[in-house]
């Protein structure tokens, strides 16, 4: 059976946005550009063999999901802060409501990921689910205990 598939560059074009900003809410605005650059090389390596167009924004999050947990595992293996760090010639802009931020990132791992798709990237909970690797009602569930979480820690 053969798939049609839109040139690469269109997929890259209608989904950058989106892809970035789902890497942001789950890594950190310092890290979501190289989990962003190996998403997309993660992608076009993959993308001629690819079987199923059906849903090309839910794979690309799904590459996208495992760069931020492949991101999160190598944070304990980075190396330790030098004493003297250079001067910054750029300060990133600030992300918007940081504490909120930190809190989502605070969250275990499935969580994050189904609050953060589902409400930063407007996942619905199967494609929530096809990300995250479980069932639907496990992406509900993660939703819902993500956000409790967030709302008690909030309330503090």
């Amino acid at each position: 059976m053969t798939v049609t598939l839109p040139p690469f560059q269109a997929l890259l074009d209608a989904h950058r946005a989106e892809v970035l900003r789902f890497l942001v809410a789950l890594v950190g605005r310092q890290d979501a550009e190289d989990c962003f650059q190996e998403t997309f090389l993660a992608a076009l390596r993959a993308y001629p063999e690819l079987r199923d167009a059906k849903n090309l924004r839910a794979w690309l999050l799904t590459i996208a999901h495992r760069k931020a947990m492949d991101n999160h595992r190598s944070r304990v293996r980075r190396p330790e802060p030098v004493e003297v760090v250079p001067e910054r010639v750029i300060a990133p802009a600030p992300e918007p409501e940081p504490a909120l931020w930190e809190a989502v990132r605070a969250l275990p791992p499935r969580q994050r990921t189904a609050v953060v798709a589902r409400y930063v990237g407007d996942l619905s909970y199967r494609e929530v689910a096809r990300i995250a690797g479980g069932t639907e009602e496990a992406a509900r569930r993660n939703a819902a205990d993500g956000l409790a979480t967030l709302r008690e820690a909030w309330e503090r």
